[in-house]
């Protein structure tokens, strides 16, 4: 099968739309605000705790497809945005003692904290929800929020981790998991794009931070990235240290992408591309039977995860935006055929036909394994996240092509 790029794209869009108009008629609380994400395959609410990442992820999902795309500028997607971040203003955060900007993990249907979980990602997403939804409504104080929780966040990261609640015990090796700077360099993006050199300077050097901390996690001589090293950079013994996460490097590279974009580093583009883009997916793909892993042990071991050798939805997106910008930065064809590759095994196995949205979580031959489309870490993110990137990337090829 020879695709091209208009092919593609207008599949996509579709792909898009269907996505969208699932979650705006399935996960929606008309009564309390917010979203439930826990939705089956044909769109009934099986469990109505809300996940707090989520209700970020769907916040900021709603208003950049507002914001930025003609066909979304629809008042039921921003009044649900707006719901969406009344209900995180007011239940999500936990204060205690130590930290005003500690939030649960997740909530009861009507925002009582059920769980916290120690470490930063339902504020990350916090953060993000609230940026977005203040470039939307104007709402500057959402945007100070959010710059506030930043540097609560940029605390325990690099001076003092104790507010995460964690105890420091005496076997415990700390330890760079590349999903915390990974992440905060993605917040850096979020909070500095557009919005002028003072902010753009006041988060500079942590954007250095991040990229350095990222970069650490290139081992065995460049040949592998591995998801745990030592806060100095050196592997760490045992599965911890061995562990590869195809789809994590792969997001990291196109998070380094757009960075060395911004600072017009030629450098790190090439050792995004060639270590975060294309190492992940010599080493990811599975040769057998298509599709990505989920975990590797980097000496061949069975990794310790169960779930290792399931295709899951999530690396599939990040490896369809990963290939694609790195092409549309290059033009290099072979960055183009990994692309069609990856396209051609997501959109024959995930999205669903019959009830729209896409299955989350397959065997390792393809077949679905769970029919959800919505749990406790698969919401409204990033199936329209790359579907969005993907098409503003085609938009933007197709309309330059020579």
């Amino acid at each position: 099968m020879s695709l091209s790029l208009e092919e593609c794209r207008d599949r996509i869009r579709t792909e898009l739309d269907t996505v969208v108009d699932f979650w705006l008629k399935h996960s929606h609380d008309t009564v309390h605000g917010g979203f439930f994400t826990c939705i089956g395959r044909d769109g009934t609410v099986y469990d109505e705790l809300k996940y707090v990442w989520l209700q970020g992820r769907q916040v900021w999902m709603y208003c950049r497809l507002y914001r930025t795309m003609d066909r979304f500028q629809r008042p039921e997607i921003l009044e649900a945005a707006k719901a969406g971040g009344a209900f995180l203003r007011r239940f999500s955060r936990v204060s205690s003692s130590t930290s005003q900007w500690k939030c649960a993990f997740c909530l009861t249907r009507d925002g009582k904290a059920v769980k916290i979980q120690r470490t930063i990602f339902s504020e990350c997403f916090y953060i993000m929800a609230m940026d977005e939804l203040s470039r939307v409504t104007g709402d500057k104080d959402m945007q100070v929020e959010a710059e506030q929780m930043m540097e609560q966040l940029t605390h325990w990261v690099q001076v003092d981790s104790s507010g995460l609640g964690r105890p420091k015990l005496p076997g415990d090796i700390p330890t760079n998991s590349m999903a915390v700077p990974m992440m905060l360099l993605c917040l850096v993006h979020q909070l500095t794009q557009d919005r002028g050199q003072e902010v753009v300077q006041k988060y500079r050097e942590l954007g250095r931070w991040c990229v350095q901390q990222i970069l650490q996690h290139i081992q065995r001589d460049g040949t592998a990235i591995l998801e745990n090293v030592s806060l100095n950079g050196a592997e760490l013994r045992g599965c911890q240290g061995r562990l590869q996460n195809p789809g994590h490097a792969l997001e990291a590279g196109w998070f380094l992408l757009q960075y060395s974009a911004e600072q017009g580093d030629d450098e790190l583009k090439t050792t995004a591309i060639n270590k975060f883009v294309e190492l992940p997916y010599q080493c990811g793909w599975d040769k057998e039977h298509g599709g990505l892993f989920y975990f590797l042990d980097v000496d061949g071991h069975c990794p310790t995860q169960l779930e290792w050798s399931m295709k899951l939805w999530w690396p599939h997106c990040e490896a369809l935006i990963a290939f694609l910008m790195a092409y549309s930065q290059t033009k290099k064809p072979e960055l183009l055929d990994r692309f069609f590759h990856i396209y051609e095994y997501t959109f024959s196995n995930f999205p669903d036909a019959k009830s729209g949205e896409w299955f989350g979580y397959l065997t390792q031959d393809g077949k679905v394994a769970l029919d959800f489309k919505g749990g406790p870490f698969k919401g409204f993110f990033h199936v329209p996240r790359c579907l969005y990137m993907c098409e503003r990337m085609l938009d933007h090829l197709l309309a330059n092509r020579g």
